[in-house]
């Protein structure tokens, strides 16, 4: 970063302070990970100065042969690798791509049905914080006691509220999605089926984690997460989706444009086909079967310490804790963690009773470390590394018990600011595993 130093120092601290973060911290927020050194070349490259409003072949600028070819490279990539017939690679991030679906299938006012945010969904499922509620009526299904989604109810919520669009996708939800009962209701109702799997990408790539492909209509993604791209997103349709709607792949690409979006950003699909290219690989593939794996070691690793999982473990890349059990708040942890170099991310849990700033749980997953090389050995470390946070902050609480709520607070945030000896001590753990296991420029 030569010429950035030169121009504008202060950007050029940030980020060399950001990049020091990254290297002496665990990155353990399920929806975080590296991009590898290439992908960070092509995102970074000229074709970010290219406007190329329109598709391949009727475009409305001049000078578009090279990002034509650029962009029916990359899509001929994405439908090799997930099995699908059109892909749109032009949406700007997750959140646009599910509203280009919604926008291309919906009227205003038509009913969506998604998972709750509150039980794990996203935002765009029709959350009452989101324009997908907005715009159209939201209804949201829920987990039942196991933790585990309640097929149950969403057949009685699609029989009371036919909806157009079932979304099948979570963003909290540590177990296998049982796509083919996803399709049976979806079916039976004549309702559209869309899988967001923003978070499933790259597992499912690497064959680690079932394909929804054969069984929905549209599939939704972003392709940093698991599939370790840039930050962007692609939305695809299936022999299914052209089954039931020929015109499916020409509603979506005017949705995406001219609907919600102008010129695509090259930059950043060159930077997925760098990811998708990568994807193709046996080396790929062993990564995203040892992210599942590594969450299933830590998983286990937890429950020994005496951890309450949400639905009693994992399927996938990501765990979620409940930590009522233990007396203390989800961003509590959380800072901790952060504190002795852990990185994860305070969530709610199903049936929360506070509120989702000051969350019963935490939200941590495994594809970061994975990409690091991390295996079962660094897991084991790292779960006795939480448990001994979560420990040393408890017994700091219960020393300030006497004092009032007020001052309580304050000084459970000097613990967290100034640490302890016992938390340094975890940190140089945590640190030690960084530098064991150093960032690299591939992965």
């Amino acid at each position: 970063m030569k010429y950035l130093k030169k121009v504008d120092s202060a950007v050029y601290d940030i980020i060399r302070k950001e990049d020091k973060r990254l290297s002496t911290t665990l990155m353990m927020i399920p929806s975080e990970n590296y991009a590898s050194r290439a992908v960070e070349e092509a995102v970074g490259s000229k074709f970010g100065d290219k406007y190329a409003e329109g598709y391949p072949q009727k475009r409305y600028y001049q000078g578009q042969r090279n990002a034509d070819m650029l962009e029916l490279l990359v899509i001929d990539r994405a439908k090799a690798l997930f099995g699908v017939p059109h892909v749109n690679v032009q949406p700007y991030s997750g959140s646009p791509a599910n509203l280009a679906v919604y926008n291309a299938l919906l009227q205003p006012g038509d009913t969506i049905l998604g998972l709750s945010l509150a039980f794990g969904g996203h935002l765009t499922h029709g959350a009452s914080a989101s324009a997908t509620s907005k715009f159209f009526h939201s209804v949201q299904y829920s987990l039942d006691d196991a933790g585990m989604i309640n097929f149950s109810e969403i057949e009685s919520l699609v029989k009371k509220h036919k909806p157009k669009i079932i979304v099948a996708g979570t963003t909290a939800y540590p177990r296998f999605l049982d796509w083919k009962r996803f399709s049976q209701i979806a079916d039976k109702s004549g309702a559209y089926l869309m899988a967001d799997i923003a978070h499933l990408s790259g597992l499912i790539a690497a064959g680690a984690y079932p394909s929804p492909v054969p069984y929905v209509h549209i599939v939704t993604t972003t392709t940093h997460k698991t599939l370790r791209g840039p930050r962007g997103a692609m939305i695809m349709v299936t022999d299914k989706g052209l089954k039931k709607d020929a015109l499916l792949s020409d509603k979506i690409d005017k949705s995406v444009f001219p609907g919600l979006q102008g010129g695509p950003h090259l930059n950043t699909i060159a930077g997925i086909g760098v990811a998708l290219h990568e994807a193709n690989t046996t080396r790929f593939k062993k990564y995203g079967k040892q992210v599942i794996q590594n969450a299933k070691t830590l998983a286990s690793e937890l429950l020994k310490y005496n951890f309450t999982l949400v639905a009693g473990g994992t399927d996938s890349h990501l765990i979620l804790i409940d930590l009522s059990n233990k007396k203390l708040l989800g961003n509590t942890v959380a800072e901790a963690l952060e504190y002795v170099g852990i990185v994860a991310n305070k969530n709610s849990v199903p049936y929360d009773k506070n509120p989702p700033f000051y969350p019963s749980g935490l939200r941590i997953g495994t594809p970061g470390i994975t990409s690091r090389d991390m295996g079962k050995r660094e897991v084991k470390i790292i779960a006795k590394v939480i448990h001994k946070t979560v420990e040393a902050v408890y017994t700091h609480k219960i020393k300030t018990l006497k004092k009032d709520s007020l001052e309580k607070k304050k000084s459970v945030r000097r613990l967290l600011i100034k640490g302890t000896e016992e938390l340094r001590a975890l940190r140089s753990i945590i640190l030690e595993l960084c530098q064991q296991f150093p960032l690299c420029d591939t992965y």
